[in-house]
């Protein structure tokens, strides 16, 4: 058993302005849990393409394992570009390689070695990659194994129908409050009375949503992100984690969800409580938000 620990679903290039940046949470939750001395691993596909080889290029120097099928379609790329105020504005292009993962030996043989994987919904928007993370998720051993859907919704990209089967697949859930309040209508659990930046944010005001989303999908654990507002953790037992969101000066906030959530499952995996794991998680991904880019190398004071 090799205890893959799997970022599963795009991998792309954000295309700004001044440059190309790697980008994909999947393959950068996968980093931080590797930080951690577990084997975690990127799986997606390429093109077979200039970019699909500067991505390999530029996952080298991380020290991240990675899978990447290369596939008849165009790496990924996320077209960013800035209106006249400076505010940018995003174009995530379609019938790329990511949209076109497929099912192969090497791919059953990761899921069948796995004991934990993040997945999201934007992979999830053609039905090749769909097909293949359901059946990656469903060749995973059925018990003792994490199976966390990181939501990611993006644009328009997501359905009822993705949501929904990916929550009957997953027994932890992570989100934002953005996303809460889509999902309570999507899923008709309630309105969410979310309060405004100004204003502290209060168990309350979402629990009865998240509850029922936890019960209605059988889930382990739900995970709400609230900006700097702070974050929950809502377990099964019905026991609750709350950890404020350090002040810290921001560089910027590319990668630090997933720094989170692979620092979460990561100290979960080796041990640690509920609640040191979500110290652990607020206080790694206030750091990412610290530095420049998505996969900084984090101090060893900040790891386990």
């Amino acid at each position: 058993m090799k205890d893959y620990i799997v970022g599963l679903g795009e991998i792309l290039f954000d295309c700004l302005p001044d440059g190309k940046k790697l980008g994909g949470a999947p393959a950068n939750f996968a980093y931080h849990v590797s930080n951690f001395g577990l084997n975690g691993i990127a799986v997606s596909a390429v093109g077979n393409d200039e970019n699909g080889e500067l991505i390999r290029k530029e996952l080298e120097p991380t020290g991240l394992k990675y899978h990447l099928e290369t596939v008849d379609f165009p790496t990924g790329t996320v077209q960013v570009s800035l209106s006249g105020k400076g505010i940018p504005q995003y174009d995530i292009c379609q019938g790329v390689a990511y949209d076109n993962i497929p099912w192969t030996p090497e791919i059953e043989e990761i899921a069948r070695n796995s004991r934990g994987v993040c997945f999201g919904s934007l992979a999830q928007r053609n039905a090749v990659s769909r097909a293949t993370i359901h059946k990656f998720l469903d060749t995973m051993a059925p018990i003792g194994t994490m199976k966390v859907f990181d939501i990611n919704l993006r644009q328009q990209w997501y359905s009822k129908e993705v949501v929904e089967e990916s929550l009957k697949r997953c027994n932890v859930l992570k989100l934002n409050d953005d996303e809460i309040s889509i999902l309570s209508g999507l899923l008709e659990l309630g309105k969410v009375r979310m309060p405004s930046d100004s204003s502290p944010l209060q168990l309350v005001d979402f629990e009865d949503q998240c509850r029922r989303m936890m019960q209605r999908y059988d889930l382990q654990m739900l995970i709400l992100t609230c900006g700097t507002r702070g974050s929950y953790v809502l377990c099964e037992d019905g026991k609750v984690s709350f950890q404020p969101t350090p002040l810290v000066e921001v560089a910027d906030t590319v990668g630090a969800g997933d720094s989170f959530t692979g620092t979460f499952v990561a100290c979960l995996l080796k041990g640690l409580s509920v609640e040191a794991a979500h110290e652990r998680a607020v206080k790694v991904s206030a750091f990412v938000c610290t530095q420049k880019g998505a996969m900084p190398k984090v101090p060893g004071e900040l790891l386990v």
